[in-house]
């Protein structure tokens, strides 16, 4: 095979594990399961990842399967048909160079990257799979950023945050994944510009398309790149100066680190840190970091201490006055409601739970995912209160009704949650293990529950 042909498949696997965040050694470890016929040691894997990515040696048929699977992607997506990176104006191939792993993290908002890893990193965003080209739309954005020299304004940035927003709540996540990358992608190079590094507004922006990569990852099972994402998100709202941003971008990170993403404890410490940060005034901010605190508080069975936070939570939402800032719609999206469902229905109190999941139902702002989950804060709430059976039937139900390409790791998590409810001495009931087989077959990729889950 010639050597230009060898470095393409190795450059788009290099650059699918580091949007994931992942090290070699961690992919290593994933391919295992998808060896099926003499897998080599652990090392031997490692080495061939870096002769892979480095472009010395081709990826068999064999091992492209499983690198496929270990990224949860088809082999046709991942490996071709190969772009040709010479026609494309303003890319240059660089395979196997640095791309730092799975965000533009705080030195690179401002860093003073030079041309060479520009281009790196838009080669890497053109290897983000095979949805991306579907359209075109992606690869016409890429263009655009490669060649167009007017920079947007601030309110054409505040446009873009909206509809990613909604996108976000309407569209599939890896769908609305691509489309984040060229924007990222887009306000990295206006950051890069002379005195860029002072405009508040810049990095309010760089806050706001940060904060909805690092959920989009959450969903999708991404948890080391939406890790990176949420530094970035962080970075950029303390440059920014806005406290009430800084505490938002901090009590979504704690919110979405409760789905497979970090410990509940750790989660509790991040919001206690953002406590901090608020000082003693009522804010919005502060209360969305309750918020997030009393979510913790649920999943640690700390229900008492859960629902003191949560009243303390209704205070300060009350109390506060309503900020605008970027992306108003994100951080009052609806919040109290939803945290009210998922706190009573883990003490088990259906009235309050049902009452608080309509009020979500009947939300301005319907998000796909959020509406399943209130849905399925529900059934757990009958589990809890004794229904095993009615409980995880609903519950089954929920999940099968979700469209495949809308099925996402937060759902699962959820899901996972009225599995953990269900007593010791009933999990091996029939209706239990229809409900755990029902979890796995729509789970997005490969996941192996134990009885526990």
């Amino acid at each position: 095979m010639p050597t230009g042909d060898r470095a393409v498949p190795g450059a788009r696997l290099g650059a699918e594990r580091r949007l994931r965040g992942l090290t070699k050694p961690e992919l290593a470890r994933r391919l295992v399961p998808h060896v099926t016929d003499q897998c080599p040691s652990l090392p031997t894997l490692i080495s061939y990842l870096k002769r892979w990515e480095a472009g010395k040696t081709g990826i068999s048929e064999r091992y492209r399967f499983a690198c496929a699977k270990a990224l949860g992607m088809d082999a046709a997506e991942l490996f071709g048909p190969p772009t040709p990176q010479a026609s494309w104006p303003g890319v240059v191939a660089s395979p196997g160079g640095p791309l730092r792993p799975g965000s533009v993290d705080e030195a690179g908002i401002i860093g003073d990257w030079d041309d060479m890893e520009r281009r790196r990193l838009l080669l890497a965003a053109l290897g983000i799979g095979a949805g991306a080209f579907s359209s075109g739309e992606p690869v016409r954005q890429l263009l655009d950023l490669a060649l167009a020299s007017e920079l947007r304004s601030i309110e054409d940035w505040q446009l873009a945050c909206a509809d990613h927003l909604h996108a976000l709540r309407t569209r599939p996540p890896a769908q609305v994944r691509d489309a984040l990358i060229v924007d990222l992608l887009a306000i990295h190079r206006q950051l890069r510009l002379p005195d860029a590094g002072g405009n508040a507004e810049l990095h309010r922006v760089v806050a706001a398309l940060s904060t909805l990569h690092a959920n989009v990852l959450t969903r999708l099972g991404d948890h080391g790149a939406a890790i990176h994402w949420w530094r970035t998100a962080r970075a950029a709202a303390d440059q920014s100066g806005d406290l009430e941003l800084r505490l938002g971008v901090r009590a979504t990170e704690a919110g979405h680190g409760l789905y497979g993403q970090r410990d509940p404890g750790t989660v509790l410490r991040l919001t206690q840190d953002a406590r901090q940060i608020a000082g003693g005034a009522p804010s919005q901010g502060l209360a969305l970091v309750v918020c997030s605190q009393a979510k913790a508080m649920t999943l640690l069975g700390r229900h008492p201490e859960a629902l003191v936070t949560l009243n303390l939570y209704r205070d300060l939402a009350a109390s506060s006055p309503v900020p605008g800032g970027i992306m108003p719609g994100y951080w009052q999206g609806g919040q109290l409601h939803f945290a009210e469902n998922m706190v009573l229905a883990g003490t088990g109190d259906e009235p309050g739970a049902d009452e608080a999941g309509r009020h979500v139902l009947a939300s301005a702002n319907p998000d796909y995912q959020v509406s399943t989950q209130v849905s399925l804060h529900n059934a757990l709430c009958t589990v809890v209160k004794g229904g095993t059976a009615e409980g995880v039937r609903r519950a089954a139900r929920v999940l099968d009704a979700v469209p495949p390409v809308f099925r996402s790791h937060m759902i699962t998590e959820t899901g996972k949650r009225v599995l953990r409810a269900v007593p010791v001495e009933q999990q091996q009931r029939a209706a239990v293990r229809e409900f755990r087989e029902v979890l796995t077959a729509t789970a997005p990729g490969p996941r192996v529950l134990s009885s526990g889950a």
